[in-house]
């Protein structure tokens, strides 16, 4: 509880929460499944955030130190979570674990009292803070404000979807192997498992990659339905020249890879995450040309070679994946939705030129919000003669036809479980 705290606190300040409880969790020398705990239990406070902030605020008289802010907003957030454990060892823990630090232990008292407050008057409490965006959502209200109004027919149910812990998605490589057969070695190692893609299967519940087959041999990788797509719609055939802009960690690229032998470049602004790249590509037995550099100026890594097809997976907020990353939604700021939309516009225009004539060009952010898709695709189209959007069809596990896409909405149903996505297809006419 200590941990999850101090990366809360952390989070609060602006830290990403992977780095804050990479350093918090190594502090406190916590391994196995005590670093799994404190990860559940940040991750937890972090998708109630806004929710036991709201609470705090009708609790406390005055602001408690930042310290003890986060570990009372920690034991609200355990407590919110009906049947998680029993209420009076969460006070109990959360008690002890003030005590533990001399830092926190005149704190104890403060905690023991707000918390046992909370039970007395649990449901006058909630509902004040019913009606209150942030505490109702747990989005700050700016991002509510903009979910409603690009979605407005189903702007409840994708902020719904990013408080729900995210489900455990794996793509099977089709270079060795079947859904079909590895739903038959997953079901003999004892794991329920349901196939909701060409090369996806979603399991029951998740678990350690270790303990999936063939996981090292690279027969399986960890991968959201939505991110799965993309290889699938870009449509690489074997030999043809292909750039994977923007590749780390190297999901999309490997499944290019495991569905044709194309001639790839996976390119990425980040030198040391391309190791991550690498890695992958190591695992599952394939090679393609890693490449540090900035899609948004080819000048300094392109070899004056024109790509036949281009996946440009855009940076953007990560809207669409915040019940992965709910560190996301507290730490942008309204002014990112322009920032990263003349970003996307700025590669989208540079790799344009790297795209050979009659050649396509895939455009994915992994957002909900249209400023990052739809408005960025429309202003390109408008501008460039020669760009013609094509449509972008799919179709889902449990259906017969195809269905048209671009935004991908995030939702959770049996054979329809993914992330918030958008896809355009566009071709550059002869």
């Amino acid at each position: 509880m200590r941990a999850a705290a101090a990366a809360l606190a952390q989070l609060i300040e602006g830290r990403a929460l992977p780095e804050a409880l990479a350093r918090v969790t190594d502090e406190h020398r916590l391994t196995g499944i005590s670093r799994s705990a404190a990860r559940d239990i940040a991750y937890g406070a972090t998708r109630r955030l806004g929710t036991a902030r709201a609470l705090a605020a009708r609790l406390n008289s005055r602001d408690p130190a930042p310290e003890v802010a986060a570990l009372q907003l920690v034991g609200l957030s355990e407590l919110l979570v009906p049947q998680r454990r029993h209420e009076a060892v969460i006070v109990d823990q959360l008690v002890s674990a003030a005590r533990a630090d001399a830092a926190l232990a005149p704190a104890a008292a403060f905690l023991n009292a707000t918390m046992r407050r909370f039970l007395r008057e649990r449901e006058a409490l909630e509902a004040l803070v019913a009606g209150e965006t942030e505490a109702r959502w747990n989005h700050p209200g700016w991002w509510v404000d903009r979910v409603r109004q690009d979605h407005p027919h189903r702007w409840e149910s994708v902020l719904q979807a990013a408080q729900e812990r995210p489900p455990m998605t794996l793509r099977v490589n089709a270079r060795k192997g079947t859904v079909a057969g590895y739903l038959a070695r997953l079901q003999a190692a004892g794991r329920a498992a349901v196939a909701i893609g060409p090369d996806a299967v979603l399991l029951e519940q998740p678990c350690d990659v270790q303990e999936l087959p063939g996981f090292e041999q690279g027969d399986v990788s960890i991968q959201d339905l939505a991110a799965q797509m993309a290889a699938r719609l870009l449509g690489a055939s074997d030999g043809e020249r292909v750039l994977d802009a923007c590749a780390a960690p190297g999901g999309k690229t490997a499944h290019l890879l495991e569905l044709s032998d194309c001639r790839l470049t996976a390119l990425d602004s980040d030198a040391t995450r391309l190791d991550r790249v690498r890695e992958t590509l190591a695992r599952i037995g394939r090679e393609a040309e890693v490449r540090a550099g900035d899609a948004a100026d080819p000048s300094g890594w392109w070899d004056g070679r024109p790509y036949r097809r281009i996946l440009l997976d855009a940076p953007c907020t990560a809207s669409g994946i915040v019940r992965r990353h709910p560190d996301v939604r507290w730490l942008r700021r309204r002014s990112d939705l322009a920032t990263m939309a003349r970003r996307q516009s700025e590669m989208l225009a540079a790799l344009w030129g790297l795209l050979e004539p009659g050649g396509t060009l895939l455009f994915v952010t992994c957002s909900v919000f249209r400023a990052e898709g739809e408005q960025v695709i429309e202003r390109f189209c408008a501008a460039q003669g020669d760009a013609k959007r094509l449509p972008v069809l799919w179709r889902w596990q449990d259906e017969t036809r195809e269905h048209r896409i671009s935004h991908l909405l995030p939702q959770s149903t049996l054979h329809r479980d993914h992330d918030g996505f958008f896809y355009a297809s566009l071709l550059k006419r002869p």
